[in-house]
């Protein structure tokens, strides 16, 4: 098959032919139809991310959607009954996988294997792009404010790197939760932009480096202060968020775009009781990514939720990988048919 190839940490892949894929027990064969590049896959190709380095060569993609082709065993039953499958052949699903973070190959490829508890079968009124480019970019947006941030009605929200895909789902997701105002920050004029047409109440310049100019700046658009903060940059970003929380305020952080370290002073933290959370889609279980991927694909199909993305020929993988994270943020979905 034809796959992006990962032969080098911190270099991009390459398009090249693997061996073919082989589902083992409780896995299944998938033809992919859409498969973006993620922050994840950059981390763990980099050789630095928590999940340590995982044997060369291999092919990137932690998501993607396809269809489902074959099952340990032989091919799909046709009937989902039979020998207790629940995924006959022509199944047309989104899927997650482990590349980067455990021993194999991922979805930027013609055929993915993955665990059958990792699929989510796709309703019809969804386009495959649509579908991979939120994917857990989306889960992460929504279930660091819902689960692990604990968003209450009426909750003043600030979402931090808001041009980003996660940034971009955060600004939507906390409208259908409930937020009673929204604030959005990034650095760049154009994703400030796109957050209010997405629906943010404010938005503030996140360029520079001095924490007290960036928090003057945020302080100014929330028009007072945040209950919970949606932080996937760290680094600067995240030292002013800290100085504009209410009491018991929480911030989330979900990645380091921005820097991977950041400082916070002692007093700041108690004198306002401030909590500050990690989260990471990893410690989510099959089912919760399904659950909550199944309720955004949902918001999507009714026009409530989107994300910007462009798709991108498999071929072309190496120059998409080297844009993915520069400005204007749009997602790269590749399309290896």
């Amino acid at each position: 098959m034809r796959a992006a190839v990962l032969r080098g940490y911190g270099q991009p892949p390459d398009h090249a032919e693997h061996p073919d894929p082989v589902a083992g027990p409780g896995q299944v064969l998938l033809q992919v139809t859409a498969a973006p590049i993620n922050p994840l896959d950059l981390l763990c190709a980099s050789g630095t991310s928590y999940f340590g380095q995982q044997p060369l060569p291999y092919v990137p993609g932690t998501q993607g959607v396809g269809v489902v082709r074959q099952r340990h065993g032989g091919p799909a039953p046709a009937d989902p009954a039979a020998a207790g499958s629940s995924w006959p052949a022509g199944t047309r699903v989104w899927f997650s996988a482990d590349a980067g973070m455990r021993p194999g190959d991922g979805s930027l490829a013609e055929f993915c294997v993955t665990r059958e508890s990792a699929l989510l079968p796709l309703p019809a009124e969804i386009s495959d792009e649509l579908a991979a480019a939120l994917g857990l970019s989306a889960i992460a947006a929504w279930t660091a404010l819902d689960w692990r941030g604990g968003l209450a009605s009426g909750e003043h929200v600030l979402v931090l790197g808001a041009s980003g895909t996660v940034g971009q789902v955060g600004i939507q997701a906390a409208r259908l939760l409930g937020a009673g105002r929204v604030t959005a920050a990034c650095r760049d004029s154009r994703g400030r932009q796109r957050a209010l047409e997405l629906g943010a109440d404010a938005v503030a310049d996140l360029s520079g480096d001095d924490p007290a100019v960036l928090a003057g700046r945020l302080a100014e658009a929330m028009d007072g202060k945040a209950d919970l903060v949606l932080d996937p940059v760290w680094g600067r970003p995240a030292e002013a968020a800290l100085r504009v929380l209410a009491p018991n305020g929480r911030l989330v952080n979900l990645g380091s775009s921005a820097a991977a370290q950041a400082s916070f002073g002692s007093a700041e933290l108690r004198s306002g009781t401030l909590s500050v959370l990690g989260y990471t889609n990893a410690s989510l279980s099959p089912a919760q990514k399904a659950e909550a991927l199944d309720l955004i694909l949902r918001h999507a199909i009714a026009g409530r939720l989107t994300v910007d993305y462009q798709t991108v020929p498999l071929a072309e993988v190496a120059t998409a990988w080297l844009h993915t994270g520069q400005r204007p943020h749009r997602k790269a979905v590749l399309l290896p048919g």
